[in-house]
């Protein structure tokens, strides 16, 4: 029967059902017998929650059931008040390591039930709407790896141990509920000895979904060709680590996915694994042996390492120690991405006297998404590899390595954590935001793209999945969408794309059937972003900097400043045009831009702009007569309002990097010369004038960088050195986003600001705007749970939408002015 004290939540306030320090149901002392049915909610599937729950029951001499089922874990209890209360609490406040519980919920009690003899673990419930969450994929937890290193253990060398407490979970799951017929792993049938450990109350890996041993589970193959199998089993895992301390080059099929390894400290293997990848400069990541080895190779701090020893096992950006591994792992670069290995078979590779730290890099071809499938690894990256070692454990879910950085200033109460990339062992963690009346999906950014999906109080995001630009990447963005719908039950309502009526994932949006299209703004989206995973409701200051997004009158933005809410924004100032000489092009070669802003900042006067900037000397006489003629007239030369560019420009305009060969070359290599010093300098100084292309009743101001430009010159002309000339323009942006965003807010009568955008990546820029804009009294946010590039695009994206319900999206102009950068 229902009673008053249904749907009460645990540890929640009075007034709401909560249990709390409140007495429930008849009192604390011995008492009849009652029945409690509860509801707990959040990551509590595939990380041993029944099996805590059953010895919990068990420990205060409660009788019952517990089951899986879409929503999380359902459990019927019987005793007396005094311990069903103490067991309530308990599951939340003793869940596994893993779990994460958002809400326990006593959903009926009956008080003189018949209590059952004993409490059992029951089979799952399948049906309904899923609001359980599904658990990210872990790294291999100390019990296991000691197993995998103790000679006797049957797992002794096994490469896929795991238990509840550890594993794969994201990256094999089919569908909910959690059990081993919605995994890859249906396909291993267990042994009797791994079957007796999987129903064995008392064992770790009781119901533990991808429990296998040598003898029934999954095996490593090498390859190489071009005589194909090589080895098998443990004789492929020797042959492997061999390999690599001979400075071969392996490809390895990892949790979420394939990585090309090599030793790390092998400069001959370094540079061969980047003249065969065609990655002359883009930083490659490491992964160390352990914590110590880590220490010999960068500097860290306590939260660095508590991050890297997390069972998320990210990449962690940290201050590469001078001359401990060759330049050519992160050249021109003051950090290096370090993870510590997250599954045994890692641990078995770096189990060689010569080999402690090994590159580990996506395995994939340039521009195409990390390879997950045994076959095309096979096709496609002998490529790059030596060599290929895979298994037979299929990867359902294509998971790259999560990027992030911390960040630990004596202005913030504690680290600011950014992430770069948000994916393995985050992904698809949701972000808590206010109840949205519909279902949501959003199909992200085009490059570095996430899908989202909206339900409840609940925002799923998904892995880093890639740039749309080729049939792969999309494909997989096609089926990560999917995948999420069918895991949660839920058919949205309204789906949410980009502005840009040119991209893919808008083309996609616009074929669906049976839901309404919303298309959004794109910064107007990073703004929403930042918003929702900071719960700030109202109207807000939008600073969003970054390389480009299609605007809402036609042109490329980039460098903005948006007041409004998740409903409208309006753009209230903006970075001076940067003319795109060569439209795209101009992107990889920085150098185009460069002599844009120098022809800007000098009047076109040719030889004033080679007399300021020697480095333009780098282009042809006809290459300079040809862009001042682009520049001059407009011609293949669209108009951007872009803070990316303009980082761009002066990078090369002082020398450091005429031509990128990866996206924001230049801007990491020019924040690279502080060596991640975040003291302010003497800033240049910009000036403002009101825009002449003001929407109707509208007053957009123009921010004018011609006088940094100008005084950039003049430094270099006085020969300061190239690294003072970054910081003081570094101080100036900074500057910039603290005077501007101070009389934005005053204008409007708020105080909350967000600042979103790939450019705030920059932890120099990030860092400094939220302490001045602080100390200017004002209510400062940046990205903590998504990236603040594109791959958070797609939560905003979802709020927007859902803020816009059953209104119309808007008119979307019919052709873009070139392709998001």
């Amino acid at each position: 029967m229902r009673s008053e004290n249904s749907a009460r939540e645990i540890g929640g306030p009075v007034g709401t059902g909560a249990i709390g320090d409140t007495r429930v149901a008849g009192g604390t002392g011995p008492g009849p017998s009652e029945r409690w049915l509860i509801r707990v909610e959040g990551v509590v599937q595939g990380v041993g929650y029944r099996p805590f729950v059953h010895t919990l029951a068990h420990e205060l001499g409660l009788t019952g059931w517990v089951l899986n089922d879409s929503l999380g874990v359902l459990t019927e209890v019987y005793g007396t008040p005094e311990p069903l209360t103490a067991f309530a609490r308990a599951l939340r406040d003793r869940a596994p390591l893993l779990a994460r519980v958002n809400e326990v919920r006593v959903e009926e009690t009956s008080a003189g039930a018949d209590a059952p003899a004993d409490f059992t673990i029951r089979e799952s419930v399948r049906g309904g709407d899923a609001r359980t969450i599904v658990p990210p994929d872990s790294h291999v937890c100390p019990d296991c790896l000691a197993e995998v290193r103790a000679p006797g253990d049957r797992r002794h060398r096994y490469p896929f141990a795991n238990c509840t407490h550890c594993g794969p979970r994201y990256s094999i799951i089919r569908d909910l509920p959690y059990d081993r017929a919605q995994t890859t792993m249906t396909s291993f049938v267990m042994c009797e000895e791994c079957r007796r450990e999987y129903e064995d109350l008392g064992d770790r890996r009781y119901h533990a979904q991808p429990n296998a041993c040598p003898a029934c589970g999954p095996q490593v193959t090498l390859s190489g060709p071009p005589d194909g199998v090589l080895a098998e089993a443990d004789a492929a895992m020797t042959a492997a680590v061999e390999a690599l301390a001979a400075g071969r080059i392996v490809a390895v099929k990892s949790v979420g996915g394939f990585h090309l390894a090599v030793d790390a400290r092998d400069a001959g293997a370094v540079a061969r694994l980047r003249r065969r990848k065609k990655r002359d400069s883009k930083p490659f990541a490491v992964m160390a042996e352990d914590l110590g080895t880590v220490g010999r190779i960068a500097a860290h701090g306590p939260a660095e390492a508590e991050l890297l020893q997390s069972p998320a096992r990210p990449i962690v950006l940290l201050r590469k120690a001078p001359g401990a591994l060759p330049e050519a792992v992160a050249p021109r670069n003051p950090n290096i991405g370090v993870m510590l290995p997250s599954a045994p078979l890692h641990h078995l590779l770096l189990d060689h006297p010569a080999l402690d730290v090994l590159v580990m890099t996506s395995g994939n071809v340039s521009g195409y998404p990390i390879v997950h499938r045994n076959e095309d690894a096979l096709a496609q990256l002998f490529e790059v590899a030596d060599l290929v070692l895979h298994h037979d454990r299929d990867i359902h879910i294509r998971v790259d390595d999560s990027v992030v950085r911390c960040t630990d200033h004596p202005g913030f109460d504690e680290p600011v954590i950014s992430f770069l990339r948000r994916s393995r062992g985050y992904a698809p963690y949701p972000v808590t935001v206010d109840t949205l009346p519909e279902p949501v999906l959003a199909y992200g950014a085009e490059l570095k793209t996430t899908i989202a999906l909206g339900s409840g109080d609940e925002v799923y995001v998904s892995q880093h999945i890639g740039d749309l630009k080729n049939d792969e990447t999309f494909a997989s963005h096609r089926q990560t969408a999917v995948h999420l719908a069918e895991l949660y039950g839920l058919k949205p309502r309204f789906i949410a794309c980009d502005l840009h009526p040119s991209f893919r994932s808008h083309i996609l949006a616009e074929a669906e059937e049976g839901a309404e299209v919303v298309a959004v703004q794109h910064h107007h989206a990073h703004m929403a972003s930042c918003m929702a995973e900071n719960r700030i409701e109202g109207t807000t200051l939008g600073v969003v900097f970054d390389g480009a997004g299609y605007g809402t009158d036609g042109t490329i933005w980039g460098g903005e400043f948006l007041l409004g809410d998740y409903t409208e924004v309006r753009r209230t100032a903006r970075l001076r045009h940067i003319p795109l000489l060569g439209g795209d092009k101009a992107v990889h070669e920085p150098i185009r831009t460069a002599y844009a802003l120098a022809l800007d900042a000098f009047g076109h006067e040719a030889d004033a702009v080679l007399a300021a900037f020697p480095v333009l000397g780098e282009l042809t006489e006809q290459e300079r007569h040809v862009y001042a003629t682009m520049a001059r007239r407009g011609v293949n030369a669209p108009p951007a309002s872009s803070m990316g560019r303009l980082f761009d420009g002066v990078a090369a305009l002082l020398g450091v990097c005429s031509r990128a060969e990866y996206e924001a070359q230049g801007p990491i290599e020019l924040e690279g010369l502080l060596g991640r010093d975040l003291a302010l300098a003497e800033p240049y100084a910009f000036a403002f004038a009101p825009a002449a292309d003001s929407a109707p009743g509208e007053h957009t101001t123009e921010i004018n960088f011609r006088p940094v430009i100008r005084a950039i010159a003049a430094d270099l002309t006085a020969g300061l050195g190239t690294a003072e000339i970054s910081r003081r323009f570094h101080s100036a942006v900074v500057g910039l986003v603290r005077d501007r965003g101070t009389e934005e807010c005053r204008a409007a009568g708020t105080d909350r600001v967000v600042l979103s955008g790939g450019v705030f990546l920059n932890e120099f820029l990030l860092v400094n705007s939220l302490l001045e804009l602080r100390a200017a009294g004002l209510s400062a946010h940046a990205h903590r749970l998504v990236p603040t590039n594109d791959g958070g695009i797609a939560l905003g994206q979802v709020m927007v939408a859902a803020a816009r319900s059953g209104r119309s999206s808007g008119t979307v102009p019919a052709q873009p002015a070139a392709h998001e950068r």
